[in-house]
């Protein structure tokens, strides 16, 4: 697995502590809720020097983005999806850049919220039963772009969510055929997908969810569950038309919208909506367009995430 990273510790250190410039205004412009905390200073450095050692470099380049079934000799000139949204298979060029192998995991996340001052996520109703440390942690659309941009206060790097050309290019290894974002592209339970018991024993829950970060081995790229664990958010909005016009070189989606872009698939479904081509939508946060008796918003459990840099 290639890893790229700039950052070392003493580096982390100037800017999540006091010290480096003779003042304490670092630290609040930072957002650190306990500045004088040791713990929670130690936390944070921890936290992004894990986030760097866990980013993966992705050399750009050309690839035929969406339902690419008619252009792969494997599916003998067949759609894989019968959507129309990842249509037409068009070109797509993107600059080099770095995302996580990871998703954005429940102790991360908690990190993140003390040193910020929010309240810890998920801590109520059904959707603790799905809260474990190394689990995806279960966000809005905002929350996910919010932890990012925290990311790149910390580090000075450009962080951000990913396009959706960039989530499906390092999906597919560089844009390779590959249906799924396994280490052979193909789904076999028990061997690069888990097993029914080995998801349920990931959390609390005794039902389907979010399985353990790194339980399957990692795309060829070296990317771990990506499709294959919850939806994950990217940057764009949606637009069901939107392959039609789309830029060809490093494409962010529509202006405006009122819903984003999901990858990824429910937990529990069939294999065909873990397809890394397949495209869904929701509203950023989460909201039902109409109430649905006291529910009047999505369960985040299912709703996750991973960060990208532009920066070589």
């Amino acid at each position: 697995m290639e890893r790229f990273y700039r950052l070392s510790i003493p580096i982390i250190a100037c800017v999540v502590m006091t010290g480096c410039d003779g003042s304490a205004s670092k630290e609040e412009a930072a957002g650190l809720k306990d500045a004088d905390s040791p713990v929670n200073q130690e936390a944070v450095m921890a936290l992004i020097q894990k986030t760097m050692d866990n980013m993966i470099f992705v050399e750009g380049g050309n690839f035929q983005m969406g339902d690419f079934g008619p252009i792969d000799p494997k599916a003998e000139g067949l759609f894989y999806t019968a959507d129309t949204d990842d249509e037409p298979v068009h070109e797509v060029t993107l600059d080099s850049y770095s995302i996580s192998a990871v998703q954005v995991s429940y102790a991360d996340y908690d990190i993140y919220t003390e040193a910020t001052g929010l309240p810890k996520i998920n801590v109520e109703g059904r959707n603790v039963e799905y809260r474990a440390p190394d689990v995806p942690a279960g966000v809005d659309w905002f929350q996910a772009r919010d932890y990012c941009e925290w990311l790149g206060e910390q580090t000075g790097l450009p962080f951000s969510l990913p396009t959706e050309a960039q989530w499906e290019y390092a999906a597919r290894s560089r844009g390779q055929f590959l249906p799924f974002a396994t280490n052979n592209g193909y789904i076999t339970i028990g061997e690069n997908f888990p097993t029914r018991e080995e998801i349920i024993a990931s959390t609390p829950s005794p039902l389907l969810g979010p399985q353990k970060i790194g339980l399957i081995p990692p795309n060829p790229l070296g990317i771990y569950q990506m499709g294959l664990n919850g939806f994950e958010w990217v940057s764009d909005w949606y637009d069901g038309r939107y392959y039609i016009k789309s830029a060809n070189i490093n494409p962010e989606g529509p202006a405006s919208g009122e819903e984003k872009v999901i990858r990824g698939s429910e937990f529990g479904e069939g294999n065909r909506s873990n397809l890394v081509i397949n495209r869904s939508k929701t509203p950023p946060d989460l909201a039902y367009e109409k109430p649905r008796g006291s529910l009047t918003h999505r369960s985040p459990t299912i709703y996750t995430f991973r960060c990208t840099h532009d920066q070589k």
